[in-house]
């Protein structure tokens, strides 16, 4: 892929995350495994620049195998992800039942939905099933649209719903979480219906 068709922003955090590719492999699992103390016991919001960075080096980490060469601890609450093997740091999306909780190293499914507790699946199911349609506004076809009888309006109420619907992501679901992962990540924005971080207070 040629860098005129990639998008401002990919190539703006591909230069982010340069500054981690010049780490030696010892170096960059030091800097992870305190990072992911840092942010142990807390639920984060996927656009907070800590969680940002942590992001682009467990991208460059993911490439080396750097998890897998045992230079560094996790702190110990850190349960291995099953899809990389990597300390497992799960990211709440709205795909959540297709795709289950993300992976911050990989982007692979690092738990299943249907290994998520059991207690909490209808939750999430609920919430999702919420979502979906709402996020779907942004991409109704023209036939949708016109019999919607004001597309712009319809869009409009559509970003406000998913507003409080991330915003309740954040306040209740990844917080119920946290009793059984040591950090929870979780999609603050809808790039598909403009919602951007800014516009989800919690």
């Amino acid at each position: 892929m040629s860098d005129h068709s990639e998008a401002p922003q990919d190539k703006l955090w591909r230069e982010y995350g340069e500054v981690f590719e010049d780490f030696d492999d010892l170096t960059l699992a030091r800097w992870m495994a305190q990072t992911l103390g840092q942010l142990q016991g807390r639920v984060w919001r996927s656009s907070h620049p800590l969680v940002g960075a942590y992001r682009l080096a467990a991208q460059v980490a993911n490439d080396r195998q750097v998890w897998h060469k045992r230079l560094a601890t996790a702190p110990r609450d850190y349960a291995e992800a099953g899809c990389c093997r990597a300390p497992l740091l799960p990211l709440i999306t709205r795909d959540v039942t297709e795709q289950g909780l993300i992976c911050q190293h990989c982007n692979g499914t690092a738990v299943a939905f249907d290994d998520i507790p059991v207690d909490l699946q209808k939750m999430f199911r609920n919430w999702a099933e919420k979502y979906a349609p709402i996020h779907q506004v942004a991409h109704w076809d023209d036939r949708q649209q016109k019999r919607s009888g004001n597309y712009d309006r319809a869009l409009e109420d559509a970003a406000t719903e998913a507003e409080r619907l991330l915003a309740a992501a954040g306040n209740k679901l990844a917080p119920a979480l946290l009793e059984f992962y040591p950090a929870v990540v979780w999609e603050d924005q809808d790039e598909c219906l403009d919602v951007r971080p800014e516009d989800i207070p919690l």
